[in-house]
């Protein structure tokens, strides 16, 4: 335990002195949530923007922390042999994602309370089933973290830079976190519907909002993605390249 906890430590700090890290983590969220509650409101279905855009953003801060940033960081630790050498330690592998795990749970939660007070300050009233809605965060970061973890253990560190953020852009348009669904064409509204954005935007947003139901459907996908993708990933995982 003491291994593990002086390691989570150790990414906590690796990971604040990513300026790239911080970019993608806290500037794009919180930019994206004033820019289209001030800038560019969104037309939706509630009364006020910012009560559709925070559960989004919210959505999209785990989407930019377990994917992301772990991908990109856990891609280049195996490039450069750090994985090898730690698992030579007496800080087992378990050990080691058990920190990363710890680290990605630390920035999410300092995500969240930066995304909900700007969204109180922009005018947000957080009446809904919040439990509920850290539920579904929860599985989402399982879900992002077992892409992430796929990505960076199969692919060179390059390719890991280059999927890793072209599926954040594609999943960021397709997501419904900024925007809802219903503008998109309806053959991209299908395919959204069936990945994790999506889905956990989606589910976030009706725990969020008294009186909407969750979407069934919605759950059921993030479901099978948290279930899917941290199994498939540790079916695939290479610790070299």
């Amino acid at each position: 335990m003491r291994a593990v906890l002086a390691q989570s430590r150790a990414e906590l700090a690796l990971t604040l002195r990513r300026g790239e890290s911080l970019l993608v983590s806290f500037a794009i969220p919180i930019g994206i949530l004033v820019f289209f509650a001030e800038v560019a409101p969104v037309s939706t279905d509630l009364d006020d923007p910012v009560a559709f855009l925070v559960p989004g953003v919210l959505a999209l801060a785990v989407m930019s922390t377990a994917m992301v940033s772990l991908a990109i960081a856990t891609g280049y630790e195996r490039r450069y042999g750090v994985l090898k050498r730690l698992g030579s330690t007496p800080l087992s592998r378990g050990g080691l994602l058990a920190a990363k795990t710890v680290n990605v749970l630390a920035i999410e939660v300092l995500q969240a309370v930066v995304v909900v007070v700007t969204g109180v300050l922009l005018g947000w009233e957080a009446t809904g089933g919040l439990v509920l809605a850290v539920v579904f965060l929860l599985l989402g970061t399982v879900a992002f973290a077992g892409i992430g973890l796929l990505m960076a253990g199969r692919l060179r560190a390059e390719a890991t830079l280059a999927l890793a953020n072209g599926c954040f852009l594609v999943l960021l348009f397709l997501g419904g976190m900024a925007y809802p669904l219903e503008d998109l064409p309806r053959i991209l509204r299908d395919v959204a519907q069936v990945l994790p954005a999506a889905a956990l935007s989606e589910s976030v947003r009706a725990a969020c909002t008294p009186g909407v139901a969750v979407p069934t459907w919605s759950v059921v996908v993030l479901g099978l993605w948290a279930v899917g993708a941290p199994v498939l990933a540790a079916r695939a995982f290479r610790w070299e390249e």
